[in-house]
């Protein structure tokens, strides 16, 4: 098959309204800043759409196209991708591009599939309302009958959104051993909680999970229901980051809300013991706020506000930049709805162990040097640079 044949039965397919989800992947060229697209039908105020969701190295962004001109960037990107996997209402469809553009296509029957089409359609959790799960009943986020309280929601959405990042790490973890899970400042550990039971109890991975906090009478009371409801594998300790040595390897670095360095502090630990996955949260960051010296910036940052917020997302961009220096995949997505709290991003980096690209280190530096940085995360992994 040719490129223009392809290109000519993937536009009767959607015009046929027959798409329910596609990715399109493998660029051709390293330089290309996608790597990988993601394609699904909507329904936006009764109009039909394509939503195309471009996946970059540190961000997510999307574009709703009609079918028309779907099919028209479905021609154009597969210019520059090699290989594309749709899934369609009665098939499964996989394309292999050659450098010279000849299509494999290879197809497999599938049980009759319908798209959701609705853009605002009830979310799906990966813990359901309505089932009563013991850790959700002893913390308080449910009733014995399975029913989330009402005070409770916000939290309970919480928690799924954080299953959802597990479930997608899980690719990444061991298969061949025992995965070592450690949650810094695990506080009342609802997504510790969450995180056992769903890779325990869910998918029987073989596990050993610790948390680690501060607070004594907090752990005292988080060991007390991980006994109480046979979480043999989950131990929770009074700890801090910086002074925990207990382990020389770690397989998932969990932490939310460290204040300030403490969540450096943790990324640094992720790091040297070759973590697999890192999940964090970042609080309060003061410290490069105190540092911005950069009069190129002085119409932002001559606005307390503005020059706080514009410390915080510097801060975790530089944070995300030196993850993916040390050999990390590095993203930073939203945790929860903004309106829930304004501490709504979470870093995720999976250890790839690729080499950065030419010039990024140059090209952090020259951020950094604008901004008069010293980061405290760059000292503690400069034998790594």
């Amino acid at each position: 098959m040719d490129i223009q044949t392809m290109n000519e039965e993937l536009a009767a397919r959607i015009s046929q309204r027959e798409l329910v989800a596609g990715t399109i992947s493998q660029p051709r060229l390293k330089s290309n800043s996608i790597k990988r697209i993601k394609l699904k039908p909507v329904e936006i105020k009764n109009q039909y759409f394509i939503q195309f969701e471009y996946q970059f190295e540190h961000v997510l962004k999307h574009e709703n196209l009609s079918m028309q001109e779907a099919a028209a960037k479905l021609e154009s990107l597969f210019e520059d991708f090699r290989q594309g996997l749709f899934q369609f209402t009665a098939e499964k469809v996989q394309l292999q591009l050659s450098k010279k553009f000849k299509v494999s296509w290879k197809t497999e029957k599938t049980a009759q599939k319908a798209a959701e089409l609705s853009h605002n359609r009830k979310k799906r959790y990966l813990l359901e309302d309505g089932i009563p799960y013991p850790f959700l009943v002893r913390l308080g986020v449910q009733n014995p009958d399975g029913s989330v309280k009402k005070q409770k929601y916000d939290k309970f959405r919480q928690i799924n959104r954080f299953i959802e990042f597990i479930d997608d790490a899980l690719a990444h973890l061991p298969k061949d051993r025992p995965v070592r899970i450690l949650d810094f400042g695990s506080g009342k550990s609802y997504l510790t909680f969450a995180l056992y039971h769903y890779l325990r109890v869910e998918k029987g991975l073989d596990l050993r999970v610790t948390g680690l906090d501060l607070k004594k009478e907090v752990i005292e009371e988080c060991q007390r229901i991980a006994d109480d409801l046979s979480y043999s594998q989950l131990e929770f300790l009074v700890g801090d980051i910086n002074d925990y040595n207990e382990e020389s390897a770690v397989d998932m670095v969990v932490t939310l809300h460290a204040c300030d360095v403490a969540t450096d502090m943790a990324l640094s630990r992720a790091v040297k013991w070759n973590a697999k996955v890192i999940l964090s949260v970042p609080c309060c960051q003061h410290e490069l706020n105190s540092q911005i010296d950069a009069p190129e910036l002085g119409l932002m940052l001559q606005h307390g506000l503005i020059k706080e917020r514009f410390s915080a997302l510097a801060t975790d961009s530089i944070r995300a930049e030196l993850l993916s220096l040390v050999g990390y995949e590095t993203q930073l997505v939203e945790f929860i709805d903004i309106e829930n709290t304004p501490k709504n991003i979470l870093i995720r980096a999976y250890k790839t162990g690729r080499k950065p690209a030419p010039g990024q280190f140059q090209r952090y530096k020259e951020f950094t040097g604008l901004l008069s940085a010293k980061p405290f995360l760059e000292n503690e992994l400069k034998e790594l640079l």
